[in-house]
């Protein structure tokens, strides 16, 4: 993975890049990441390149799925929601975790902080197990960080790129 550059971010803001690429290369089986926030915005990916991939999908007419950042969001940002709305018809608490199996791969989305998702695209060969585990180690450390002006700025940063323009 190529790092994503974080010239002119706080240091909160590169504590969380950074804190996302270890995640993506010390779990194998890890295929892609997105932070997302509460309401379906992307925030951080583990591919910046497909960043921008993310904000031409946001700008065009999508014809389907394609493996980019903004799928997964939107994925994660669904499932989050459904999952939501499910423990409350259920009243059984809060939704701590969501897991989906499937043939070729594994999606994992985990809670964050006030709405706040962690996404994980998994590869079908992936220790569920721990993937789950590093991304609760993800999630408390990344938590208390992730604040409405670190969302704020991360959001910008993103815009920053989608018009070339330097933080």
């Amino acid at each position: 993975m190529t790092a994503p550059s974080t010239f002119g971010l706080s240091s909160e803001a590169r504590n969380l890049h950074w804190l996302l690429t270890n995640l993506v290369e010390e779990v194998p089986g890890i295929q892609s990441v997105a932070v997302v926030s509460s309401d379906g915005l992307l925030l951080l990916s583990s591919d910046p390149g497909r960043n921008l991939e993310a904000r031409q999908a946001r700008e065009a007419k999508p014809s389907g799925p394609r493996g980019s950042a903004a799928d997964l969001a939107t994925v994660v940002s669904g499932i989050g929601s459904l999952t939501i709305g499910a423990a409350k018809l259920m009243a059984f608490g809060g939704v701590r975790h969501t897991m989906v199996a499937m043939d070729e791969g594994s999606l994992f989305v985990m809670s964050i902080s006030d709405g706040s998702l962690l996404g994980v695209h998994g590869s079908a060969d992936c220790d569920m197990s721990v993937v789950a585990y590093h991304m609760a180690l993800f999630v408390g450390r990344a938590g208390h960080a992730l604040t409405p002006e670190l969302r704020s700025e991360l959001r910008q940063s993103l815009e920053s790129e989608k018009t070339g323009g330097v933080r």
